[in-house]
């Protein structure tokens, strides 16, 4: 059984990003993957400091810590703010790097060896190309094993129909080929 967390770096009403995600949801579960969707909103992060890490490790970090460390995969969805990640996935991501208890300062138990893949969905012609670059780095840092396959859904405003369901063949095949993979590289990991 391999565990996938989707993480969507938006709580946008209608975002499409959302709409990426449980597209994303579905594929991996299609590939017999067992999946939590996980909800930024539901986590009370506030905007990473050392000092605050010092002082008062937040409740909510760890949880979203535990609940990373306990994946064999990581689906991150991702809007393009100013050409990089959103401020709210960079963030989720810096607290749930961050050693706790004993662990040493690069310890990184929550990503260290796991699969990751990576999509966006933008109202820009690009999809979001920029910020996924970005997120790609970010990702290898925190030592992921990022897939080579990414999702780039352009003109989001136009490319999903009224049941959530992306117009275009291609895009909405690349979620399922890119869920595929991350659940078939997942699996070799976790082996």
């Amino acid at each position: 059984m391999i565990r996938i967390a989707v993480v969507v770096g938006s709580v946008r009403e209608g975002s499409f990003n959302r709409a990426l995600g449980k597209l994303a949801i579905e594929a991996l579960e299609a590939q017999g993957a067992v999946v939590t969707d996980v909800d930024l909103a539901g986590f009370d992060l506030p905007l990473y400091s050392a000092a605050l890490e010092a002082d008062n490790f937040p409740a909510d970090a760890g949880r979203l810590k535990t609940l990373f460390a306990a994946q064999d995969g990581l689906l991150f969805v991702s809007p393009e703010y100013n050409g990089s990640v959103s401020p709210l996935l960079k963030n989720a991501i810096d607290w749930a790097s961050r050693p706790t208890g004993e662990e040493s300062l690069v310890a990184l138990s929550a990503y260290r060896g796991k699969a990751s893949a990576v999509m966006s969905a933008s109202i820009s012609p690009f999809g979001g190309l920029r910020g996924l670059m970005h997120l790609r780095q970010i990702l290898s840092t925190i030592q992921t094993i990022v897939i080579p396959e990414q999702v780039l859904i352009p003109n989001a405003h136009a490319a999903f129909d009224e049941t959530g369901k992306l117009k275009d063949a291609l895009p909405a095949s690349l979620v399922d080929m890119t869920a595929s993979r991350l659940v078939t590289v997942a699996r070799a990991l976790a082996t």
